[in-house]
């Protein structure tokens, strides 16, 4: 049994060429609670979203920097979980450093959305994730990990070398602390 929440990132195609009740019953019962699926905006995930509750899955949502109030409105209505905040306009990868106004794109947010706040895209050292938690509910490093599981024979031992840093910049993070007991 899971006792980690999973949430599964993928694209719109592969959902809809599986089959929607097909795959979110798949996800269901291979332990997945979560769906994040970047290509999908809420304006066209109406169908989706109510097999994914009947299914007790939550189907989350993208925001970007230069999203309008208008489009924070609908994701923090149709969002379930939480809402992933794209930290960046671009493209994802490792950065050296974070967007300067991170913190006012989730103040931004958080005076509509009542869900958690995750950030990710660019997050690629533990001091930035400690910095996002600062701002936000959850941090979101994907390019980083990907990168380093494709180190070569020293991936894993980099990898958990890598993971260990994050858990501790976040166990460290006292802003952390205080929101994830909210």
């Amino acid at each position: 049994m899971v006792e980690i929440p999973l949430v599964f990132m993928t694209y719109f195609n592969p959902v809809l060429s599986y089959g929607l009740e097909e795959f979110c019953s798949a996800c269901v019962s291979s332990g997945v609670s979560g769906l994040i699926i970047p290509d999908l905006p809420p304006e066209e995930g109406s169908e989706l979203e109510t097999i994914t509750q009947r299914q007790s899955l939550d189907l989350i949502y993208l925001l970007a920097p230069t999203s309008t109030e208008e489009r924070i409105r609908l994701v923090a209505e149709r969002s379930r979980g939480f809402i992933y905040l794209v930290s960046l306009t671009g493209v994802t990868g490792v950065r050296e450093r974070l967007p300067t106004n991170l913190a006012a794109f989730v103040a931004r947010v958080r005076k509509i959305a009542k869900q958690p706040l995750c950030v990710g895209f660019g997050i690629s050292t533990p001091d930035q994730a400690r910095q996002v938690a600062k701002v936000a509910d959850g941090v979101i490093v994907g390019s980083r990990i990907i990168q380093l599981m494709g180190a070569g024979s020293e991936s894993m031992i980099l990898l958990q070398e890598f993971i260990t840093e994050l858990r501790s910049a976040l166990n460290n993070s006292t802003e952390f602390k205080t929101m994830r007991a909210r």
